[in-house]
């Protein structure tokens, strides 16, 4: 009689061996499982010759186990309950990632875009919890690269290697002062901003790198810092002029404690996009959150 690996198993007959000893009867095992008789009898029949064993007497009075069968039962038990156990923890582990979406985003995105995307999507999804980590965009790309975040949100230009784009916004930098200063009475040219040592955010910042592109003769900068909220109170303060996201000086703008100075011929203009790893369809929160993302984009929310 041949035989096969207890691992290639069927489990549905497993079950229906412990059935059949537990119940006493193939016709109620068949029943129990939802199979036609002739169907549990085949699958039984078919399990005994893989094992190499007699595990049922069927008389006339019912079915009932050999002791190979007792013993076979026995282990099926166990491994029917470790199987149990299994997928109760694949479902509460799938529960507990679908209610939690890790995100990283650069400071503009995070401090001005971000927070109003998160709000909708927790709306529909108000048990889903969101954690945000606000960083440069290089390490935005970096944590998505790892597997440390979900989705993540750059304002860096250029390729990205390794991970998957789509825009969900437009941004623009204005190169702003404060008020009195000499640039409100005679606009700077390219090579006069090129010229003049500038508060700036770190290297691997998308701002840095879109200005750098704009800029690559550049002269060193006057201050580097790294958050755009330092970099405005430089401004304020009058250490230097900057280039910052219009969405992060707005209120400044308006409230007349910066002013922005128009230079011909410099287009400051960037794309905002969502990454996440290349070749890796987005599902679940991500996917609902980069959704929410893009339609409000096209609404110019």
């Amino acid at each position: 009689m041949g035989s096969y690996p207890v691992a290639m198993t069927d489990l549905e007959s497993l079950r229906l061996l412990v059935l059949v000893g537990e119940l006493g009867s193939l016709g109620r095992a068949a029943r129990e499982l939802g199979i036609a008789q002739p169907s549990a009898s085949k699958r039984l029949a078919t399990l005994e010759r893989g094992l190499g064993l007699a595990l049922v007497d069927r008389g006339r009075r019912g079915s009932a186990l050999t002791p190979a069968g007792v013993v076979v039962t026995e282990r099926a038990r166990v491994v029917l309950d470790e199987l149990d156990r299994l997928t109760e923890s694949a479902r509460a582990l799938r529960s507990a990632q679908q209610a939690e979406l890790r995100v990283a985003a650069s400071m503009t995105v995070a401090e001005h875009l971000a927070p109003g995307w998160i709000g909708e999507l927790r709306r529909t999804r108000p048990e889903l919890h969101v954690g945000l980590r606000v960083t440069n965009s290089e390490t935005v790309g970096r944590l998505v690269r790892e597997g440390a975040v979900d989705l993540g949100f750059v304002e860096k230009p250029g390729p990205l290697e390794g991970l998957s784009t789509r825009k969900v916004a437009v941004d623009r930098l204005a190169v702003v002062v404060p008020p009195g200063h000499r640039w409100t009475r005679r606009r700077p040219t390219v090579r006069d901003l090129a010229a003049t040592p500038l508060v700036m955010r770190e290297r691997g910042s998308g701002t840095r790198d879109t200005l750098d592109r704009a800029l690559p003769d550049a002269c060193p900068p006057a201050l580097e810092l790294g958050s755009t909220t330092a970099v405005r109170g430089a401004v304020v303060a009058g250490v230097a002029p900057a280039v910052l996201s219009v969405l992060a000086v707005a209120l400044d703008l308006a409230d007349g404690r910066l002013v922005e100075v128009p230079v011909e011929g410099l287009d400051l203009r960037r794309v905002l996009r969502a990454v996440w790893p290349a070749g890796r369809r987005l599902v679940g929160p991500a996917a609902e959150l980069l959704a929410v993302a893009v339609r409000r984009s096209s609404m110019g929310a």
